[in-house]
């Protein structure tokens, strides 16, 4: 061997002979600091920081080690060559896995490996990586290529492979060495800091507290629009657009900035003095004489809840109104403690009372002018909107896929005296943002759709917030109804709407917190190479909050974040890309944003003829209830191009045009909501004929009988809703899990076989069924 190469060797073994030495942050694999990162490791070193750090000091939890996701090993071996082999021996792969195995069961290295962060799970994941790395690699690194050596001669202990193991394993899980770092990052402890120009500022902070209809948006809206500047930060686009309207009308110049939409009053452009926005959409950074904040119990929803808190902690304004349910009191205080300010309360009684009634409706003959029956799914809308148009009467329809054009000429059809549409059907989307001329609410069903903390769907029963703010509709002060009824459908559930309307609301305990852009970024300078959903997992994971706030569900972010990440982007734009408001359910909706990333990511500007092309623009007027889904899609598609215009106006130019079409298609929209029954109509003749034609050829789904009905509520309702099988929508909203709709397919198959006619019978007898079937679900 060549001297030079002697002098090669020796330099690179002194290199390795402590490899598990401290080493600075910027040698660490994947842990460079630079930019915010560096900025946060300096302020952490600084006095002042690690007073702040030590005074909400507590115990770092675990992290989820299930979200740390081992990377693919580049050896360095190639540089050595067989170095290794020349200056001791080839090893024996036989005798290198027993020697292998014997290390990984000693509790000795297990529990060394536990003091660096290497739990059972992570030790275990490591060892197959090192295994496999020793074992199937043509040549290892010559230091770990002698030590191995040495021991399978019997000159070495087994524990000299652990400062190696170690290497390999911080190779492989990067964030095991910037794991204090990483923590810090994520400690969201103190979020009023997070908002410099509003803590610069002592604010004044008024709640106005009351149930539906008792003025006090009313009141926090009067004092926005005596100021000087102002925004009102509503939780819908339809709040926001009325604040929009009625500020412009009484000569206050208003903008009105939503996700998909600014409209300056200005004919330059210029900002007045005035803002109406979706609350997700205010600016924490502009200083306002008042700010008014809208439904703030919506500070604990689990999805949206952050936007409450930013909003409150953040607004730069000397006045900040907030309204909502007394039950937000006590928490509204406490959490304005932790930033020294006081909140002055005023409550407010209901203007029009409204009573419980003690009768259910329990017929559609007993419906009367001023009625609205309240379901909470579309296929109760649509069957329940055919019974009453059946009977001759017309009604109205409203539910929350449908474009705010077409919902508000539904609200307009109703309350219209010389409109012969005096009943509407809807689902819980009149509870905020419409004014409706209602007498009596009637609970069709008190079960509705939830996601619980761990975002799994379940059903359960209406909450008495929930209960409360759409019984509230009743009576409203500014309709023709002074007084307000309330009631249910169904006798069995009259008791227990009773029952929920009697609690008082819970008080509210928690708000929402997410990650920002920035903190995500951060994140990403240490691990440069995870995935964006798996940077917000860990984040979560290691996130530390106090008693007052929760983490967001994540879920929406993390499944558009899956969806694009085999598409080449760059972080911050793949990040506003999954924040996009996104119904997930939708496949054309998921498919047309998977499109706009795709054709983004080639850096070609998404053009109106694309987005034609694409939507296969103009489109007919609906035929069927499938149809109109698809219509309430394509709205939804044109909404996501508008929303990305705003981040990116550079390659979603045509924003315009892409509005101009959008009117149109919610005038066609409209068209088919006004003739919904006949959609319904069309839509059960098809579905008669194609069950009809399943129960000839004796198919299995057929002859299982499950589509034949849907939950309580939708006798004679249409069965196909679109593109799966009711089966499949039962199993996916949580009213069937996969084992028991197997089992019926089973029973149902087998009955069947024995009496073929089974399937007819069931058809004619599913309505004398349904009073039993509402017992069974009761229980």
């Amino acid at each position: 061997m060549s001297v030079t190469r002697c002098v090669y060797l020796l330099s690179r073994l002194h290199r390795r002979l402590s490899p598990l030495a401290p080493r600075s942050a910027a040698a660490s694999p994947g842990c460079q600091l630079s930019g915010p990162a560096l900025l946060l490791k300096r302020q952490a070193a600084s006095p002042e920081s690690c007073r702040s750090v030590s005074s909400n000091s507590s115990s770092p939890k675990p992290p989820d080690t299930s979200l740390f996701v081992p990377l693919p090993v580049k050896s360095d071996a190639a540089v050595d060559g067989a170095v290794g082999a020349e200056l001791s021996q080839p090893l024996d792969k036989s005798e290198l896995l027993k020697v292998l195995n014997r290390f990984y069961k000693r509790k000795e290295m297990q529990k060394l490996a536990a003091d660096h962060g290497l739990d059972a799970r992570l030790f275990h994941q490591a060892f197959i990586s090192f295994r496999k790395h020793v074992l199937e690699m043509t040549s290892l690194s010559a230091d770990l290529h002698i030590i191995l050596s040495d021991i399978c001669c019997g000159a070495g202990h087994i524990d000299d492979i652990y400062p190696y193991f170690m290497r390999h394993a911080k190779q492989i899980f990067p964030m095991l060495d910037c794991m204090d770092d990483l923590r810090k990052i994520s400690d969201l402890r103190v979020p009023a800091n997070w908002y410099p120009e509003a803590r610069a500022i002592q604010r004044k902070v008024i709640f106005h507290a009351g149930p539906t209809n008792s003025g006090k948006t009313y009141h926090a809206i009067q004092r926005y629009l005596a100021a000087k500047s102002g925004v009102y930060c509503g939780p819908l686009k339809l709040l926001a657009h009325e604040i929009f309207e009625k500020s412009n009308n009484a000569n206050v110049p208003c903008d009105l900035v939503t996700g998909e939409e600014r409209t300056f009053v200005d004919p330059d452009g210029r900002a007045a003095g005035h803002v109406s926005c979706t609350i997700e959409m205010c600016s924490v950074t502009t200083p306002y004489e008042v700010a008014v904040i809208d439904e703030i119990q919506m500070i604990r929803d689990p999805a949206r809840g952050w936007a409450w808190t930013r909003a409150l902690l953040g607004l730069c304004a000397e006045e900040i109104h907030v309204c909502g349910e007394p039950a937000a009191i006590n928490f509204i205080r406490e959490l304005m403690y932790s930033t020294g300010e006081e909140v002055e309360v005023n409550t407010y009684q209901r203007l029009t009372p409204f009573s419980i009634l003690d009768h259910a409706v329990e017929s559609i003959d007993n419906l009367r002018p001023g009625d609205c029956i309240v379901c909470f799914s579309k296929n109760d809308i649509y069957s329940i909107s055919r019974q009453i148009e059946a009977k001759g009467v017309e009604c109205a329809v409203i539910y929350g896929s449908l474009p705010p054009g077409t919902k508000l000429s539904q609200a307009k059809k109703f309350n219209d005296p010389d409109d012969p549409c005096k009943i509407l059907v809807a689902t819980d989307a009149i509870g905020m943002g419409l004014n409706l001329s209602i007498k009596r609410i009637i609970f069709n069903s008190l079960v509705k759709p939830s996601v619980n903390e761990k975002g799994e769907k379940q059903m359960d029963t209406i909450t008495t917030s929930q209960a409360l703010q759409i019984a509230g509709r009743a009576g409203r002060f500014s309709s023709k109804f002074k007084e307000g009824e309330v009631t249910t459908m169904h006798r069995d559930d009259l008791p227990v709407l009773k029952d929920i309307l009697s609690h008082t609301v819970e008080p509210i305990e928690t708000a929402g917190l997410h990650p920002t852009a920035e903190q995500i970024e951060m994140f990403a300078y240490h691990l440069p190479e995870a995935t964006l959903s798996n940077l917000v997992d860990i984040f979560v994971s290691l996130s530390q909050v106090d008693g007052l706030y929760f983490v967001c569900n994540i879920d929406d972010f993390k499944f558009l974040a899956d969806m694009i990440q085999h598409i080449p982007l760059n972080l911050r734009s793949r990040y506003v890309f999954c924040t996009a408001p996104i119904n997930k359910k939708q496949p054309f909706v998921c498919t047309s944003f998977l499109k706009f990333a795709r054709q983004f990511s080639r850096d070609e500007p998404l053009t109106f003829d694309w987005v034609c092309r694409h939507i296969n623009w103009p489109l007919a007027p609906p035929k069927n209830i499938k149809d109109l889904v698809h219509l309430e899609a394509v709205h939804d598609v044109l909404d996501l191009y508008l929303w990305l215009s705003y981040r990116f106006m550079d390659m979603f130019p045509d924003t315009s045009l892409v509005r101009e079409i959008q009117r149109e298609l919610d005038d066609i929209i409209q068209e088919g909501v006004r003739n919904i029954t006949r959609l319904i109509r069309a839509t059960d003749t098809a579905t008669s004929d194609s069950l009809q034609m399943k129960s000839n050829n004796h198919s299995p789904t057929a002859s299982s009988g499950i589509s034949s009905r849907g939950p309580r509520g939708q006798r004679g309702g249409p069965k196909e809703m679109m593109d799966s099988s009711l089966a499949n929508r039962l199993v996916r909203d949580g009213l069937l899990t996969p084992d028991l709709l197997r089992q019926l397919q089973r029973e149902w198959s087998k009955e069947q076989t024995n009496h073929p006619t089974n399937h007819s019978a069931l058809a004619t007898g599913g309505h004398n069924n349904h009073k039993g079937k509402r017992k069974n679900k009761k229980k």
